[in-house]
């Protein structure tokens, strides 16, 4: 009987998608004894475990969606190598209010700064916490853009960069944009405007973006939608680029 009971739950367990319990019944039922499991603690457990696998699975495949570069996380930067920058803020950030609040995030600074690294850490953790994300350099998105806009495509290409929840555009003035590209930013800054955030680096302080977009009109419309719910966090130190070519060219101690 017992056996009959065992293969049938297995089999209702793989019809509703639960396979880690159709796999490790027997254990499960094992441990549920050796703990004296009651019979909402087990189910419990059960469950628990599931979902748990089920969110792994999850984000480990959101992440390879996302387009991110890597998926360094906060607990890999060196916060000690830029000690002007407000840890705190930083944590505060990663506890993801700024998500739910719709709120944009701008991480300032020269190259090799950790900017990217910041931006990037914020959205594996808002992965992790089940929100949709996507990478794409400034640069990027406007070559996808004007590519499918040549093509008649340009909305629906738009909805890649207006569907997920955080959308982080990294070097945003690296490359100056010409009018057409502007208007095209303008477009995927106002719609997503309260709707959704957006972490992006850069490295030109805003009253350099009349430079970056070409026309201070529209960038000044660009900048009013995004600095209205935003955290500024301006990192002015010193390069990691630069770091080990710095400790390098100090001369070795003479033994």
């Amino acid at each position: 009987m017992s056996e009959l009971i065992t293969a049938r739950i297995q089999a209702h367990a793989t019809r509703l998608g639960l396979p880690h319990l159709a796999e490790h019944l027997d254990l499960l039922v094992e441990r549920a004894e050796t703990d004296s499991m009651g019979y909402r603690e087990f189910i419990d457990t059960i469950l628990g475990e599931e979902l748990g696998l089920r969110e792994g699975r999850r984000f480990r495949t959101a992440l390879k969606l996302s387009g991110l570069p890597h998926h360094k996380t906060l607990e890999e930067f060196d916060f000690a190598f830029q000690p002007d920058l407000d840890v705190r803020k930083i944590r505060d950030l990663a506890a993801l209010a700024f998500v739910t609040g719709h709120r944009n995030v701008a991480l300032l600074g020269p190259p090799g700064t950790g900017k990217t690294h910041i931006a990037t850490a914020l959205a594996v953790a808002a992965c992790q916490a089940g929100h949709s994300i996507y990478f794409t350099s400034l640069d990027d998105c406007v070559r996808q853009l004007r590519a499918a806009e040549a093509a008649g495509r340009f909305a629906k290409k738009l909805q890649t960069y207006l569907r997920p929840s955080v959308l982080v555009l990294d070097e945003v003035g690296y490359l100056p944009c010409d009018r057409a590209a502007a208007n095209m930013v303008f477009q995927l800054i106002s719609r997503r405007y309260e709707r959704g955030s957006i972490i992006l680096t850069s490295n030109k302080t805003f009253s350099e973006w009349g430079q970056v977009f070409t026309d201070d009109v529209i960038a000044t419309a660009i900048l009013d939608r995004l600095l209205h719910h935003c955290d500024v966090i301006a990192i002015n130190g010193p390069s990691y680029r630069l770091k080990d070519r710095a400790l390098s060219a100090v001369p070795a101690a003479v033994s």
